[in-house]
């Protein structure tokens, strides 16, 4: 069974820093992509970054480019989300997924 986990979220100021994880299970890690997606309230579930864990590369989302880092450590079947420079509009739940399976999201607040 595919499980992703996710943590790491919390309540932070504008301008603070976040790192979510993604703990995945049940699946070769290796083989896939992964990625972080988050939704406010109010709003539709947008794609923020993914990594293919095989080759390492990236894509993030314009709108955190610059502040967030993905990474993965294959040793750990974990993925990360490094968020710098947090702003307001960043607030969300933020989820992990896979193809075919999400984790149950993680909720970040930035107060300004």
């Amino acid at each position: 069974e595919v499980q992703l986990v996710e943590s790491g979220g919390g309540l932070v100021q504008a301008g603070g820093s976040l790192r979510l994880s993604c703990a995945a299970s049940g699946f070769t890690f290796d083989d896939y992509a992964i990625g972080w997606f988050r939704q406010a309230p109010g709003k539709e579930r947008e794609g923020v970054s993914c990594i293919s864990v095989s080759d390492g590369s990236t894509y993030y989302a314009d709108s955190v480019k610059g502040r967030f880092t993905i990474s993965s450590d294959n040793a750990k079947n974990t993925v990360y989300l490094q968020m710098n420079s947090l702003k307001p509009e960043d607030t969300a739940v933020y989820y992990c997924t896979t193809p075919g399976s999400w984790g149950q999201g993680t909720q970040v607040t930035v107060s300004s």
